[in-house]
């Protein structure tokens, strides 16, 4: 299968980030965030995973505890979200934390979503009336909406941002992807995404903002399964090998800084605008990852 390469980044250098996983407690977050912070890292990432850990508690605690580390949600399913609450806890993080809370929305898992009766229909539906609608809110716009899933009556946030927020939307499919480049700012694409696939998500959201109409920028993050030290490549084979993925080609990556490092340029070049390095479930040393990230890695990719 071939794929069109598409212009991307626009910067200089391609971001750089890592996932506090929330198989971690949340009380190791604290010394995770400070960490980040002292190490010089960009972005920390956390997820709010069913029944695990809120993320915008545990953004809202990561940004207190810091002064200059961005702090990104991805993601926040919108079945379990009034839209309103989502606009509203939005609209504080970056009136407090301005320009450091980066906003993801998503499906969720669905059999996680089924579990506590949130389940929706048509997943997209809502994912693109709670788009529509959050990002209005976000602009300072008062809204009354009497759609299939997203319903407001004279809404609007008393407290809105001072200015633009930036939301991503999570995907995988196609029709997912396409909705993206359409109605967000940005896209999140998990550890499961290869080049190739980081390649062909791209050409996706190009064609869903091509088909809005939509001009300027438009940002792509992905995870990457990284795991380091001595016993790096087993560890990466098992976490693989539990997710289903063991026969994909060319997704994670162990190893040492310049290993790392080269699988971080080629998913930039694919066009990957931040990476974020997922450490494994297991992973022994989290505070020991952030550092090898900030300062083994990142000095490695431009």
């Amino acid at each position: 299968m071939s794929f069109t390469v598409l212009p991307t980044r626009k910067g200089p250098m391609t971001g750089l980030g890592v996932v506090f996983r929330p198989q971690l407690p949340p009380e190791r977050l604290r010394d995770v965030a400070r960490v980040a912070e002292d190490a010089g890292l960009e972005e920390l990432w956390l997820w709010e995973d069913c029944f695990l850990e809120g993320g915008i508690s545990t953004a809202a605690a990561a940004l207190a505890w810091t002064e200059r580390l961005r702090v990104g949600i991805g993601l926040l399913p919108v079945p379990l979200r009034n839209v309103a609450v989502t606009a509203m806890e939005a609209a504080s993080l970056e009136r407090m934390f301005p320009g450091r809370a980066i906003l993801t929305v998503g499906h969720g898992v669905q059999d996680w979503m089924g579990q506590v009766g949130a389940r929706a229909a048509s997943p997209l539906g809502l994912l693109g009336e709670h788009l529509d609608a959050l990002r209005a809110l976000l602009r300072g716009e008062r809204l009354s909406v009497r759609g299939r899933y997203v319903q407001l009556d004279d809404v609007a946030l008393d407290w809105p941002p001072p200015r633009p927020v930036d939301v991503l939307a999570g995907g995988t499919g196609p029709r997912t992807l396409r909705l993206s480049g359409e109605k967000a700012d940005g896209t999140l694409l998990t550890a499961a995404t290869s080049v190739d696939g980081v390649r062909r998500a791209r050409q996706l959201v190009e064609e869903g903002r091509r088909a809005a109409g939509r001009a300027g920028s438009h940002r792509v993050v992905v995870y990457l399964l990284t795991a380091t030290g001595a016993d790096a490549d087993a560890r990466l084979r098992a976490e693989l090998a539990a997710e289903g993925l063991e026969s994909v080609p060319d997704v994670g990556v162990a190893g040492d800084a310049s290993e790392v490092a080269e699988q971080v340029r080629r998913l930039a070049e694919a066009g990957a605008d931040t990476v974020v390095l997922q450490p494994t479930a297991d992973e022994p040393d989290p505070e020991g990852f952030v550092r090898f990230a900030a300062q083994k890695v990142r000095p490695l990719v431009r």
